[in-house]
């Protein structure tokens, strides 16, 4: 009699864990974000720069100050109604130059390499690289300008002590121009970052930005008065100076109008930069 061996069933293999999916999520588009900042070279140079605009021109400024009223030169009309704010925060509009363009090299600079299509293959939906890219270096610009604007204050205040200059922390409007500027110069790091991706192009990306902050205001000024008083408050860079100036007139913007009006401008050209990116091509 023959018998048949029963059929064994194979063994169950073990079966692997899945290897959990790649999410892309805000927080680490963020960090790639800072990564690729502090990479490069650039980033350090500009910011070194931004911050030695503002702490040596304010320097500048409040010596020269003080050595023509010691030694009783007429004063030029930029010092006639100087104070130590206004001495310390000379330096701003070089400053400001150094931070937005560093912000459009952060952004365009990976169009003219490429590397932006590993950026987008990595977060398609796009959007959250030019959102994190304008949070991380804004946030940096802000950073720099406020410890380098309140860093000139605390020198010049001393250079400047015991003339019609002289001013202290706790007078009225210090404190709230010297975060101003602080905040304008990370608002123009946020325009500089949103005209890089707007522009895709570092040469054209610099050029809007300076014709935006120094030309544009010089060509206002051609124009007849009763058009300047309607224009010129409203420009990007006297909205800008109003969030910092301790005395306003009739002719300017109050610091809290010239911020909304600047925070407009800053939202107009973040808004051209997301249409651009989600519309065409890398």
């Amino acid at each position: 009699m023959s018998t048949v061996a029963p059929n064994r069933a194979p063994a169950a293999t073990a079966e692997r864990p899945a290897r959990p999916g790649y999410r892309v999520t805000g927080a680490r588009v963020l960090r790639s974000e800072w990564a690729k900042m502090w990479s490069l070279r650039s980033t350090w140079i500009t910011l070194g720069l931004g911050l030695f605009f503002l702490v040596a021109f304010g320097l500048i400024a409040a010596y020269q100050f003080k050595s023509r009223i010691t030694s009783g030169r007429p004063m030029d009309r930029d010092f006639a109604s100087a104070s130590a704010l206004s001495l310390s925060l000379f330096g701003t509009n070089f400053a400001q130059l150094a931070l937005g363009v560093l912000g459009v090299l952060v952004a365009a600079g990976e169009y003219s390499t490429g590397m932006i299509r590993s950026t987008l293959a990595a977060v398609p939906r796009r959007l959250p690289v030019l959102w994190s890219k304008a949070v991380v270096f804004g946030a940096v610009a802000l950073l720099v300008g406020t410890a380098g604007v309140f860093a000139a204050f605390v020198v010049d205040s001393r250079i400047v002590s015991g003339t019609r200059a002289a001013m202290v922390l706790s007078d009225a409007g210090v404190v709230r121009g010297l975060f101003g500027a602080g905040l304008y110069l990370g608002l123009v790091g946020v325009i500089g970052v949103a005209l890089g991706v707007l522009l895709r192009s570092v040469a054209g990306g610099i050029s809007v930005l300076v014709a935006s902050l120094m030309l544009v205001p010089g060509l206002v000024s051609l124009l007849p008065s009763s058009w300047q008083d309607d224009i010129a408050p409203y420009l990007p860079s006297h909205a800008g100076e109003a969030m910092f100036t301790l005395h306003h007139d009739a002719s300017t913007l109050s610091p809290t109008a010239g911020l909304v009006v600047f925070v407009v401008w800053t939202v107009a050209a973040l808004a051209g930069a997301a249409v651009r990116l989600v519309r065409s091509d890398a």
